[in-house]
């Protein structure tokens, strides 16, 4: 039976790199949302960023269901929930992977982006977060522990499609509650709205994948079976959720009244 590796020695020198660099980059991002909002007269991208930073508090659930184990001898701690110690660099890891680029694909879609330029920051989002997590696993902080498949590198694959779907879902989401609320406070329902679409993605549509890691008697053709499903279900959670952008509808009501004018002249 597969063990998650408690005594795997930690790299200490990327554990500085991670934390004082992920640190860095939120305290940019951070100064950029403001700097935003100070021009907007809103809150709206401050809340974005710091969502993800305070969502990161749910990443043990994240860790059972996906078989994440992050190296403890020697880790600096935030806290632990699981039995799984949180390294203090997850909070700020979650605002460069997840919150900054919601926070910039909020702008574009505000701007209208369209489906083909949404598609687009989910490829680079892709990269990105794969990019990151190939870093750290071979660096020497943590690692997928479970009998996972399709790995680049030990990293993954699967786990980059959802984490991509949850950016595309929070960025949409968090999209829409700015465009149509108007109370200046609703944007701290951002706080509740990223678990939900961080758990909507990572759970609901990696669901085939988590239990296949998950039964009595694991199997690599299962695990592929269920890898290659939760990897379908999170390209079409990220297609459907692009029909719902504000540019998406504009061309399409257009369509809509031609052929609804067409219907009404045929009847006639």
């Amino acid at each position: 039976m597969l063990q998650a590796p408690y005594d795997h020695p930690l790299n200490l020198t990327m554990q500085a790199v991670l934390t004082y660099g992920s640190w860095g980059l939120t305290a940019l991002f951070l100064a950029i949302a403001i700097m935003k909002d100070r021009q907007q007269r809103s809150i709206f991208n401050s809340c974005v960023i710091l969502a993800g930073l305070v969502g990161a508090f749910a990443e043990p659930l994240y860790d059972v269901g996906l078989m994440l184990w992050f190296y403890t001898p020697g880790q600096w701690t935030t806290f632990s929930a699981f039995e799984i110690p949180q390294p203090v660099w997850t909070h700020s890891g979650y605002v460069v992977l997840y919150s900054a680029p919601a926070m910039f694909i909020c702008e574009r879609i505000r701007r209208g982006l369209s489906v083909a330029g949404l598609y687009q920051w989910a490829a680079g989002t892709l990269l990105a977060s794969m990019a990151f997590e190939i870093i750290g696993i071979n660096g020497g902080t943590y690692t997928y522990w479970g009998p996972h498949v399709l790995r680049i590198f030990e990293y993954p694959l699967a786990i980059g499609v959802l984490e991509m779907a949850q950016v595309m879902c929070f960025s949409i989401a968090a999209a829409e509650l700015h465009r149509r609320s108007t109370h200046p406070l609703a944007p701290l329902a951002l706080f509740a709205i990223f678990p939900c679409t961080f758990y909507l993605a990572n759970f609901g549509a990696g669901s085939p994948l988590i239990i296949a890691l998950h039964v009595d008697q694991p199997s690599t053709l299962l695990v592929a079976i269920g890898t290659i499903i939760s990897i379908g279900f999170a390209l079409l959670l990220v297609h459907f959720a692009s029909k719902l952008l504000p540019a998406a509808n504009t061309h399409a009501a257009p369509a809509a009244r031609r052929l609804t004018a067409g219907v009404k002249g045929a009847a006639s």
